[in-house]
C-alpha cells in the first residue's frame, strides 16, 4: 500500500501578517483552521470599516445611507466569487459616488441606478475586451504616486472625526492607535483592529462617555435589499443621460481596481486575473444595480485593512466583509450604532500610514532617483489630492510621463557623417537613436544639401522607424535633395520598418 503524502502546512513569514507570502485557494482556507481563523476575522475587521465609509459615500452622492450599505454588501459579496484579485474588497466608493452624484441632483436615484446598471454593461464589455491589458503602461512612478496620494486621501477624510469634537475623542483615538501598534508585537492570533474597536465600544458603553458614534453618521438599514428595477423609461433619451456618466464610472471603476490589484499583487507576491476582475467588476455593479445600490469598485483602505494587517489572502474574506456587513447593519444595527468613530478613525489613520510609500520620499531616494520620475510621482500627487479623484491624478500622471519620456528620447537621436565614400561621388549618414515624431522632426536639418555629392545614402539601421512622421520626414529630406539633382538611398531598415515605410513612402504628401 503506498504510503499516504501530505503538504506540509505554510509556515508564517518573519515579517507581516500570518502566511504572508502565501498564496492561498479557498478549499485549502477550510481544511485550515488556523487560515479560516484569519480569514474570517479579517472580514469582520473590513465589514465594520465599511460602514461608516459607505455611508459617508452615500452623502457625497447624495442618497439615502441604505444605498450605500446596500451597494457595500452586494459588491463585496459579488465580486468574491467572480472576480479575479482574491482577498481584495469592492464596496461603494468615493471616487464612484463623485462620478454619479450630478445625476442624483438632476434626475433622481432611478436613474442613478439606471447608471449603474450601464456601467456594469461597459465595464462586462471592456472586460471582454482586454482592457486590463492597458495596465502595462502605467509606469511605476506613477504607481507610487497612486498610493501615496490615496494614503493622504484616507488621512485626509479622517480628519473632519477629529476637528471640533468632545475632548474625550483624543484619548480614545490614541488608545486605538496604541493598540493598533503595539499588540502585534505579543499576539496576531485577533486582529489589532478588531480589538482595538471593540475595546473602545465597551469603554465609552461601561463609563458612559458621550462621543460621536457610528450612529451619528446616518440612519442604518432595518431590511434586507430587494431585487428591483430601475423605474426610468426605457428610450433614447434616458440613455442619453445616463450614459455620458455611466462610461465615467465605468472607466474611474476599472483603473481604481486594476491598480488595486496590481498593489496587492506586490503585497502578497502573487499574481492575479487582471481581465477576470475586470469584467467581475462590471458584474458586481450590474448585481448592485439590480439590488437598488449606488455602484463602486476596489476600495484600497478595505483591501489593506484585509491583506496587509488581517494576513487575509482568499476569497473567503471578502465574502464575508458583505456578509458581515448586511448583518451587523439589519441584524446588529443597535449594537453598530455606538461604536466610537474614534476607534474606527484610528484604524484608518493606520491603514494610511501603512498604505504610504515612506521610501519613496526619503532623501536618499530622491537623489538617487531620476528628476523626471520624481515629477510623475508628484504630478500623479498633486493632481489626485486637488480633485480627490484617483483617476484624474492616474491620467494625468501617465500624460505627464508618456511627455517627459518624449522629450528625453528625442534628444538621443544622432546623425554621423561618414566621409570614407566622398572620392567617388558619395556620401553615408549614420542614423542613431528612436525615430518617431518627437526626435525626427529635427531631423531634417542635419544633412547638407548643397555640399553633399550626388549620391547620399542613409543608413537607418541603427534608427528604427516607428510612426509616419519619421516616414514623412524621410521622404521631406529625399526631396530637397532632388530638387538638387541629388539621389537619397536609405539602407539598414528592420522588418518592421521597411514595412512601414514601404507603405506610407510618397503618400503623405497630398502634392
Amino acid at each position: 500500500m503506498p504510503a499516504k503524502t501530505t503538504t506540509p502546512e505554510p509556515t508564517p513569514a518573519v515579517d507581516g501578517p500570518p502566511e504572508a507570502d502565501q498564496s492561498w485557494s479557498v478549499r485549502a482556507a477550510l481544511r485550515s483552521p488556523k487560515r479560516l481563523r484569519i480569514e474570517i476575522l479579517g472580514g469582520l475587521v473590513v465589514a465594520l470599516a465599511l460602514i461608516p465609509e459607505a455611508i459617508a459615500f452615500s452623502i457625497i452622492a447624495g442618497v439615502d445611507p441604505r444605498v450605500g450599505l446596500f451597494a457595500a454588501f452586494t459588491m463585496a459579496v459579488t465580486i468574491a466569487i467572480v472576480g479575479g484579485r482574491p482577498a481584495m474588497i469592492s464596496a461603494a466608493t468615493g471616487a464612484v459616488a463623485l462620478v454619479v452624484a450630478p445625476v442624483v441632483a438632476s434626475h433622481g436615484v432611478d436613474y442613478l441606478i439606471a447608471t449603474v446598471i450601464l456601467a456594469g454593461v461597459f465595464q462586462v464589455l471592456l472586460g471582454v475586451l482586454g482592457v486590463a491589458k492597458l495596465m502595462r503602461f502605467i509606469p511605476r512612478s506613477v504607481m507610487v504616486g497612486f498610493v501615496n496620494a490615496l494614503a493622504i486621501l484616507i488621512f485626509v477624510a479622517q480628519l473632519p472625526h477629529l476637528i471640533d469634537v468632545p475632548w474625550q475623542v483624543y484619548p480614545l483615538f490614541a488608545v486605538g492607535l496604541a493598540i493598533i501598534v503595539l499588540l502585534p508585537r505579543w499576539t496576531k492570533v485577533v486582529p489589532a483592529p478588531l480589538v482595538a474597536i471593540v475595546l473602545l465600544t465597551a469603554v465609552t458603553v461601561l463609563a458612559g462617555i458621550r462621543v460621536p458614534t457610528v450612529g451619528d453618521e446616518g440612519e442604518l438599514p432595518s431590511s434586507l435589499p430587494q431585487l428591483l428595477i430601475p423605474d426610468v423609461p426605457f428610450t433614447f433619451e434616458t440613455l442619453q443621460v445616463i450614459a455620458p456618466y455611466a462610461l465615467a464610472m465605468a472607466l474611474v471603476g476599472l483603473l481604481e481596481s486594476l491598480l488595486t490589484a496590481k498593489l496587492v499583487d506586490d503585497v502578497t507576491d502573487t499574481h492575479s486575473n487582471k481581465s477576470r476582475e475586470a469584467w467581475g467588476q462590471g458584474v458586481a455593479n450590474l448585481v448592485t444595480g439590480f439590488f437598488g445600490g449606488m455602484g463602486g469598485c476596489a476600495m484600497i483602505g478595505q483591501t489593506m485593512i484585509n491583506v496587509k494587517i488581517s494576513g487575509a489572502r482568499t476569497r473567503i474574506s471578502t465574502f464575508l466583509a458583505g456578509a458581515f456587513l448586511l448583518a451587523l447593519v439589519v441584524g446588529l444595527g443597535d449594537v453598530v450604532a455606538i461604536m466610537p468613530m474614534a476607534a474606527l478613525v484610528a484604524v484608518m489613520v493606520m491603514v494610511s500610514v501603512g498604505t504610504f510609500d515612506w521610501h519613496s520620499i526619503k532623501p536618499a531616494t530622491l537623489k538617487r532617483m531620476p528628476r523626471s520620475e520624481t515629477a510623475v510621482m508628484l504630478a500623479t500627487v498633486a493632481v489626485t489630492v486637488a480633485t480627490s479623484n484617483l483617476a484624474y491624478g492616474v491620467i494625468v500622471g501617465v500624460l505627464v510621463a508618456m511627455v517627459l519620456f518624449a522629450r528625453r528620447v528625442a534628444h538621443v537621436t544622432r546623425v554621423t557623417r561618414l566621409d570614407a565614400g566622398d572620392d567617388d561621388g558619395e556620401r553615408t549618414y549614420a542614423v542613431e537613436g528612436e525615430l518617431f515624431f518627437a526626435s525626427s522632426n529635427d531631423l531634417v536639418y542635419q544633412f547638407d544639401y548643397d555640399a553633399d555629392p550626388a549620391r547620399v545614402v542613409i543608413d537607418v539601421s541603427r534608427a528604427p522607424i516607428w510612426d509616419a512622421s519619421t516616414v514623412a520626414t524621410l521622404d521631406a529630406i529625399t526631396h530637397k535633395y532632388a530638387r538638387k539633382g541629388k539621389t537619397v538611398t536609405i539602407v539598414g531598415m528592420n522588418r518592421d520598418s521597411k514595412a512601414r515605410h514601404d507603405r506610407l513612402a510618397g503618400q503623405l504628401d497630398g502634392d
